[in-house]
């Protein structure tokens, strides 16, 4: 999957809405302070759920309706959305009339601690009665919905989603498709909708972004950030995501089991109070449960290496992926967003540096350079 715009509107210098178009390599050029760095942090904002405050907002704009759209193509064949099946967001009717991925994320920056309130696809979408909320639903209700169509139960699987959508839209044929938002995330959405589930596929399958930054005032953010191995941690676990998705999947159906058994107990003496109960999950941040780091003789971190060193490490993991990715063919899409990539080197380091970055071209991965 490959990022082929993004539009931001309302942020920090970005009062009207402002559309960047992506290729392999990008290059941003501005003056100082014309807003280049601000859009690589629209992006880790997108890609990262990097926290956001107040200041974000722009002076005189909408502050309740900061917003980051990004639209992806070159899609997955096949992915993961709500179960552990192979489906295709064509087949689900999740991208726009273009036959693009367009995710927008809309935040509430007024208030002290700023927050998503909508998350949305832009989609080309049926809206017919019976089919056009079918994304919504969980399984008990496709197989409510599909015999109210009159779905032939015996031909179709009673347990797997996709094959339930499926048959549902079959049978009522006349789709009428229209171009609308789908809500999918934030504010007016039941935790317990499908669409939730929709959302973790969808965000398993996005591209990875890593931002590695100038020099500046030194904070946990930037620290994760400049430590390649991180990245390499997060690409690792990203390539194994269906896995680790069925992983998941399995421990909550067998933890659901014994939650019901007991719930049903629990009935039985006391329906009150176990009419209120209902098993949740917290999804776990599998990349904050490998930890690596590159450190020298004296066990100084990476990040708190002086800037030249930083770059300079930062330069052959940019020439060591390349090289590795040119005989791989490695299929894991990833953003590498560089900030002035020559702050700190020699002449001769900044060409191999870009040469490293033009390697990158063939692949399926992005790069963003403000100089």
């Amino acid at each position: 999957m490959k990022l082929k715009s993004m539009t931001v509107a309302n942020f920090r210098c970005y009062k009207s809405p402002i559309t960047v178009t992506f290729d392999d390599l990008t290059t941003l050029i501005g003056r100082n302070d014309a807003g280049k760095s601000t859009l690589l942090d629209a992006l880790d904002v997108f890609f990262n759920d990097r926290a956001l405050d107040k200041n974000d907002a722009s002076k005189g704009g909408g502050a309740k309706a900061v917003s980051i759209t990004c639209v992806f193509w070159d899609l997955p064949k096949e992915l993961i959305l709500d179960e552990t099946v192979q489906t295709t967001l064509g087949d689900e009717y999740l991208l726009n009339v273009d036959g693009d991925l367009e995710i927008t994320k809309i935040y509430n920056c007024s208030i002290e601690k700023p927050k998503l309130t909508a998350l949305r696809l832009k989609v080309f979408h049926p809206s017919a009665e019976h089919v056009k909320d079918l994304i919504t639903l969980k399984i008990d209700e496709l197989k409510t919905r599909a015999e109210e169509v009159g779905v032939d139960m015996n031909m179709v699987s009673k347990t797997v989603k996709r094959d339930l959508r499926s048959a549902i839209r079959a049978k009522v044929e006349q789709l009428n498709l229209t171009a609308e938002d789908l809500l999918i995330g934030g504010e007016g959405v039941d935790d317990k909708s499908n669409v939730v589930k929709v959302w973790d596929g969808l965000k398993a399958a996005l591209p990875l972004y890593a931002l590695f930054k100038s020099d500046r005032q030194s904070s946990d953010q930037d620290a994760e950030a400049q430590d390649p191995l991180k990245t390499a941690i997060k690409e690792a676990i990203a390539a194994k995501a269906p896995q680790l998705q069925e992983v998941m999947a399995f421990v909550e159906q067998e933890v659901k089991k014994v939650a019901d058994l007991t719930l049903k107990k629990l009935k039985e003496m006391d329906a009150g109070v176990a009419a209120t109960l209902d098993p949740k999950f917290e999804k776990p941040n599998w990349s904050t449960l490998i930890k690596a780091s590159i450190t020298g003789d004296d066990e100084i971190p990476l990040n708190k290496r002086g800037s030249g060193v930083r770059r300079l490490i930062l330069l052959n993991f940019f020439r060591a992926k390349a090289e590795r990715m040119m005989r791989e063919r490695a299929a894991q899409s990833t953003i590498y967003a560089v900030e002035e990539p020559e702050t700190s080197q020699h002449p001769h380091n900044q060409r191999l540096l870009m040469r490293a970055l033009q390697l990158r071209l063939p692949l399926k991965s992005g790069v963003l350079s403000p100089c």
